[in-house]
């Protein structure tokens, strides 16, 4: 059973360890209204991170109550991917690069 509540990790992506931790919660702000979670993301002994930047749930869009945050593995995973796909390079240096999610998860 996968433990969704963790606020960091590890994973295995192709055989490569990459570590994650929760930077931020989905949080309100004035000028920008709902703001989603915001993931780091560092594969093990290179140089240069990626965040993801998920969109806010759908339920504080609508007014609801915050629920606990569902981060799994798998969404991880596939957020690593979605970053490597789009041109992050770990092993290059420089500052970490920014990544948005679209409510798909992709």
């Amino acid at each position: 059973m996968t433990n969704l509540h963790r606020l960091a990790g590890i994973v295995d992506v192709d055989g490569l360890q990459y570590e994650w931790e929760l930077r931020s919660e989905p949080q309100w702000g004035e000028s920008e209204g709902w703001k989603g979670m915001t993931i780091a993301l560092l594969r093990k002994h290179t140089q240069r991170g990626a965040l993801l930047e998920f969109p806010p749930p759908k339920r504080l869009l609508k007014g609801m109550q915050r629920g606990r945050l569902q981060i799994s593995d798998a969404t991880v995973s596939r957020g690593i991917r979605a970053a490597l796909q789009a041109g992050w390079e770990p092993e290059s240096r420089g500052k970490p690069m920014v990544f948005i999610v679209d409510a798909d998860g992709n």
